[in-house]
């Protein structure tokens, strides 16, 4: 599958002289989910903010189904759905008006057989005429991700949305990303759980101190996680290994401490 998004040679050093980014090369393939793990202040907020026209790089490229998003940014963000770590809504709107508002920003006309179908689908319908302030933080995270939906982007960006999720809602959350994925829609989020990785990735970048440092399938990548190795370091080297450990097909090296 031809990649949807393309990076490349992306750096971010701020003024201070902090290196955020160094050297970022990494392409996300058409209607898959990728995420994107590592720990605190590894980059992966830095990264999507780049990609989502949030945060200037310092040098590099990245194009969004051909659309480089400094000369053809407008085409590029308008396929781009943003769901941040942060509950950045009005308070004091109502779930449907706040959906809405968002469709319109991008310049869509309304269409309110979508909104209400994105707000069924997050099970927000009954919530339409409620203000934002009454939602618990569950419902205030799909309202969220309803917003990000609210314009039918193809890609879509998941910054840490399970932080501060009880397990029912997690569940929920991960049953709707894979009916997203079954609609066209590719996925990239980012996550501090492996276990949130392999129960939706289909591919596993992993990023600290703001290199990419892995790549790989989720399968693959699983079944590496799960190999387990007894390393033994022996006080003097043995002739032969002692037969009881020879039937169990145990491997020993043979390491020599002073």
């Amino acid at each position: 599958m031809p990649s949807i998004i393309s990076i490349s040679g992306v750096t971010k050093t701020y003024a201070t002289g902090f290196k955020a980014l160094k050297e970022i090369n990494l392409d996300i393939e058409r209607g898959e989910i990728f995420a994107l793990l590592g720990p605190n202040g590894a980059g992966k907020t830095t990264l999507i903010s780049i990609v989502c026209g949030i945060v200037n790089r310092s040098s590099g490229t990245v194009s969004v189904d051909g659309h480089d998003i400094s000369r053809d940014y407008r085409a590029a963000r308008s396929l781009i759905g943003l769901v941040p770590q942060e509950l950045t809504i009005d308070a004091f709107e109502s779930v449907w008006a706040t959906v809405n508002y968002s469709r319109g920003l991008f310049g869509k006309p309304a269409n309110h057989a979508f909104v209400e179908k994105v707000l069924r689908d997050l099970s927000l319908w009954d919530k339409k005429d409620a203000k934002a302030i009454t939602l618990s933080g569950g419902m205030k995270r799909r309202l969220m991700i309803a917003k990000a939906l609210s314009h039918e982007p193809r890609v879509l960006f998941l910054d840490e949305p399970t932080a501060g999720v009880d397990v029912e809602l997690r569940q929920d959350m991960w049953a709707m990303v894979r009916r997203l994925r079954e609609d066209g829609v590719t996925i990239i989020l980012t996550t501090h759980y492996i276990e949130e990785a392999e129960a939706m990735a289909d591919r596993v970048g992993v990023i600290n101190r703001g290199e990419i440092v892995l790549v790989e399938d989720k399968v693959q990548l699983m079944r590496t996680l799960g190999r387990k190795r007894l390393l033994l370091e022996l006080r003097s080297p043995l002739a032969t290994s002692p037969r009881r450990c020879r039937a169990t097909r145990w491997s020993f090296r043979r390491t020599v401490i002073d």
